[in-house]
C-alpha cells in the first residue's frame, strides 16, 4: 500500500533564504540563486558540504541551469535534479527534497527556486488551438471574476479587496516585488488589463530566488542545527487534473481534492490553519481557493475578507507575504518562497507581518490548472 510523507521519518525545514523578488533587471540568475542559498545555509548554520542533494526549480531558464549556479558553492559530487512544473515548480522541488529526506536516502537536502524572464517559444504540439491568441490567462480570470460576482451576488469591486489586503502585507515584506500599500480606489483605478481586472489585481512576473533546507532528526543532530527553530513538514501532496463535469472550475476542484488529502495526512482540519500561502495570481483566485480549502462555504469568501478574518491578526492570515499579487511570481521560486514565509511565521520571526500564535501553516500552488501541490507545516518543538 502507498505511504504518505507523514508515515515516514520526520522531515523539518531548518534553513530559509531569498533574493528579493524584483522587476526584470540585469542581475544574473546565478547571483539571484546563490544569494538565496547562502542565506538559507546561514539560517541553518551549516556549510555547503552538509547538503547531500539539491533540487533546482525553474520555469524559464532552460536546460541544466543549476549546474552553473551550484558550482560556485563547490563541486561536492552530490546529486542534482532540475524540475519544471509551471507555477508549481518550486512546490514540486520542495516535495521531492522532503521525500528524499523522509525516505532516509539523505539527511539534508536543498530545494532552490530561481528564475528570470526569458523569451520562451512554445513548442509545436502538432495540434491546432483555435483561441491561443485570444483566451489568455487574464481574460480567463476576468471572466471568472464576473462569474463569481454574478453567482454569489457580490459587487465585482469587492473582489479587488483581495489586492488591497495583499498589497498591505507586501508593503511589510522586504523580499516582495511590490512594497507599497494601495487603497481600493487605487486598485480599481489602475491600468485595465481585461474586463474588471486592473494591473494591481494581477501578479507581476519578475525575477528572484528562494531556498529552503530540509533535514532529518539525524541531520539536525549531526550538524548541530538548533532544533528549536526547526519546523516539521506534516503533509505533502501532489495531484494532477482529472476530467471534471462541465461547468466545474477545474483549478478549484483540483485544489479541493489535494487539500483534503493533505489535511487528512496531517490529521488537521481547515479551521486549525493559522497561515495560508496560496496561488493568487489574480484576485478572484484567492476567494475560490479559500473556499476550496474549507475556510468558509462557497460564496462566503468576500464576507470573511471584509470582516478582516483573512488579515494578519485575523482568524487565519492568508498570504501574509503579500501573495503572488504583491510578493510577486518569478515562477520557479514562488512555491519555495511560500514555504519560507510559513516557516518564518511558525518560528515567530516574521516581524511586522507576524500572525499571533501561529502553529499550523498550509502552502498551495497550482500549475496551469494541470497540477496542484499542497504542504502543511507545523511548529512542534
Amino acid at each position: 500500500m502507498a505511504r504518505t510523507l507523514n508515515e515516514l521519518r520526520p522531515v523539518y525545514v531548518v534553513g530559509i533564504g531569498w533574493h528579493r523578488y524584483q522587476n526584470p533587471g540585469e542581475t544574473p540568475y546565478v547571483a539571484l540563486g546563490l544569494t538565496a542559498i547562502r542565506e538559507a545555509l546561514a539560517d541553518a548554520r551549516i556549510e555547503w558540504p552538509a547538503v547531500e542533494s539539491s533540487y533546482v526549480a525553474t520555469a524559464l531558464l532552460g536546460m541544466a541551469s543549476g549546474r552553473q549556479m551550484l558550482r560556485h558553492l563547490g563541486a561536492s559530487g552530490a546529486p542534482l535534479v532540475h524540475i519544471e512544473n509551471a507555477s508549481a515548480s518550486g512546490s514540486t522541488a520542495f516535495r521531492h527534497a522532503c521525500i528524499e529526506v523522509a525516505s532516509g536516502i539523505s539527511d539534508v537536502a536543498l530545494a532552490i527556486g530561481v528564475d528570470k524572464r526569458n523569451p520562451v517559444r512554445r513548442s509545436d504540439t502538432g495540434i491546432d488551438h483555435l483561441a491561443d491568441d485570444a483566451i489568455v490567462p487574464f481574460t480567463h480570470f476576468a471572466l471568472l471574476t464576473n462569474e463569481y460576482a454574478s453567482r454569489h451576488r457580490v459587487p465585482v469591486d469587492d473582489i479587488a479587496r483581495v489586492a488591497v489586503k495583499n498589497h498591505r502585507n507586501g508593503a511589510k515584506n522586504p523580499n516582495a516585488q511590490r512594497q507599497q500599500e494601495r487603497t481600493l480606489a487605487e486598485v480599481l483605478g489602475g491600468k485595465k488589463v481585461s474586463g474588471s481586472l486592473t494591473a494591481l489585481q494581477c501578479t507581476p512576473v519578475g525575477e528572484g530566488a528562494a531556498a529552503v533546507i530540509v533535514a532529518s532528526d539525524e541531520g539536525i543532530r549531526r550538524h548541530g542545527i538548533n532544533p528549536d527553530r526547526a519546523v516539521r513538514v506534516t503533509a505533502s501532496v501532489g495531484r494532477s487534473e482529472r476530467v471534471y463535469p462541465p461547468g466545474v472550475g477545474f483549478d478549484a476542484a483540483l485544489t479541493r481534492e489535494t487539500v483534503e488529502l493533505a489535511l487528512a495526512e496531517a490529521k488537521r482540519s481547515a479551521h486549525e490553519l493559522d497561515i495560508i500561502e496560496l496561488h493568487d495570481a489574480f484576485t478572484v483566485e484567492e476567494l475560490h481557493y479559500i473556499e476550496s480549502i474549507g475556510l468558509c462555504p462557497e460564496g462566503h469568501g468576500i464576507a470573511m475578507l471584509k470582516e478582516g478574518a483573512l488579515d494578519i491578526g485575523g482568524r487565519c492570515a492568508v498570504n501574509p507575504s503579500g501573495g503572488l499579487i504583491a510578493m510577486g511570481h518569478p515562477i520557479g521560486p514562488t512555491g519555495v518562497g511560500q514555504i519560507g514565509e510559513i516557516v518564518m511565521q511558525l518560528r515567530g520571526e516574521a516581524g511586522p507581518r507576524q500572525h499571533r500564535d501561529a502553529l499550523v501553516g498550509l502552502a498551495h500552488m497550482v500549475g496551469v490548472g494541470a497540477v496542484c501541490y499542497v504542504h502543511i507545516l507545523e511548529r512542534c518543538r
